[in-house]
């Protein structure tokens, strides 16, 4: 038999949240592999569709298994706690003038993809690293599991959407340590302008134009007027921004820095001062114009940037290893089940005192749980609401005796 004592303590001394916490129950996980792989080698089956193999095919069985696993699907996984904290900024932060989300998410989305969507449609070079088989992973000549979201942004265009995000696992051919992993977790956005959207809020844009013969410079693309450019970039870097600070708070320092990516110019990365040190955010840019008129959006202007959704959990989340986004340790994945609290209050978790007693034969366990918030100041009756709900729950799932102080 134990017994626990509960302190609470209400926080936004930081903005950060939850640390890993060794299991108490395991239960068997849900296995979503829904890929196999033909003894044989003439075929591998994706997602229930068979594509032959050929001398370019290099991806492993121990892959294909994990096609289906979704992790930003599932509510007990960190990558899914971070995914609707994106999706809630985007949906209530940016509104059409009819109340409307001015994003659609797309988070669903196979990852087997065609060289020309990942590579050629991206403008690519047929030199860089990324196309080598030593660096992707091709299912076949015409086939492979895409290596960034961003493989699905002409496609999206094509079908007439203009401002949109795409979450889904990517596949690159990384060695495996504590910071790399061969699949990992994006979120890309892109938003298209038209000329009137653009200049709206300029008092007066008679004279102004979207596009112009020109050559281009650091700051801006050939095609683009340098209005253009610079109303682009200032609204990529405010929308980017809100996001940066709506997760790590508003009192962090950002900076941007210049950078380079063969789908936009000019590029940055934004980086913030977290934990006494320059952290990479996200890569954006203003979206190369070739791309924009090949995808059938030749009129409008438009801004892209990507973020990886394992970089920024780890930061945020306290988590040491990549490869705990694959566990299936219940004491992990249960600190991040949020179907029964409000999705912005998080909790640490702390053994700061234990005892035996030889009498009674208990164990007699202390723990101090902090509650932090990434958007507001807690208040008590909020503390201890969630607190009871802890107590509670720790009582019928751990069969426990709770002293709460």
């Amino acid at each position: 038999m134990s017994s626990f004592l509960l302190q609470r303590t209400p926080s936004m001394l930081y903005q950060n949240v939850i640390s890993y916490k060794a299991n108490i129950h395991i239960k068997t996980a849900k296995c979503f592999c829904n890929t196999t792989q033909k003894q044989d080698n003439t075929y591998v089956e994706i997602l229930g569709i068979k594509y032959p193999t050929d001398t370019t095919t290099n991806v492993t069985p121990r892959i294909l298994s994990k096609i289906g696993w979704n992790l930003h699907h599932n509510k007990r996984n960190p990558l899914f706690l971070l995914k609707e904290r994106i999706k809630k900024h985007m949906y209530t932060s940016f509104k059409k003038s009819t109340g409307n989300p001015v994003f659609s998410i797309f988070d669903n989305l196979s990852p087997v993809v065609t060289l020309d969507q990942n590579f050629d449609s991206l403008l690519v070079p047929q030199s860089h690293v990324s196309r080598r088989v030593s660096d992707s992973y091709y299912i076949n000549s015409s086939y492979m599991l895409r290596a960034h979201t961003s493989a699905h942004q002409r496609d999206l265009l094509q079908m007439g959407f203009d401002a949109f995000m795409v979450f889904g696992d990517v596949y690159r051919r990384d060695a495996i340590d504590k910071s790399h992993y061969p699949i990992f977790h994006q979120a890309d956005g892109l938003r298209c302008f038209t000329q009137r959207q653009v200049f709206e809020n300029v008092r007066d844009s008679t004279d102004l134009q979207l596009f112009e013969n020109s050559k281009r410079t650091p700051e801006k693309q050939e095609k683009h007027s340098m209005d253009t450019a610079k109303l682009i970039e200032h609204d990529l870097k405010q929308t980017l921004l809100s996001l940066a600070y709506y997760l790590f708070g508003k009192d962090i320092k950002a900076r941007w820095v210049e950078a380079t990516f063969p789908f936009t110019h000019p590029s940055w990365e934004l980086e913030i001062w977290y934990y006494n040190e320059w952290m990479e955010v996200l890569g954006c840019g203003i979206v190369e114009q070739a791309i924009l008129d090949k995808a059938g959006a030749c009129n409008k202007v438009g801004w892209a940037f990507g973020l990886g959704l394992e970089r920024l959990a780890m930061k945020l989340y306290e988590i040491p290893d990549i490869r705990l986004f694959w566990s299936k340790d219940a004491g992990f994945l249960n600190q991040f089940n949020i179907q029964d609290y409000e999705i912005a209050i998080k909790y640490r978790v702390n053994l700061f005192d234990s005892f035996f007693h030889p009498k009674k034969m208990m164990n007699s366990h202390a723990y101090r749980i902090t509650y932090r918030s990434m958007d507001k100041t807690l208040t008590q009756d909020e503390v201890n609401s969630l607190h009871s709900q802890i107590g509670q729950k720790a009582e019928q799932k751990l069969c426990v005796d709770i002293r709460d102080k």
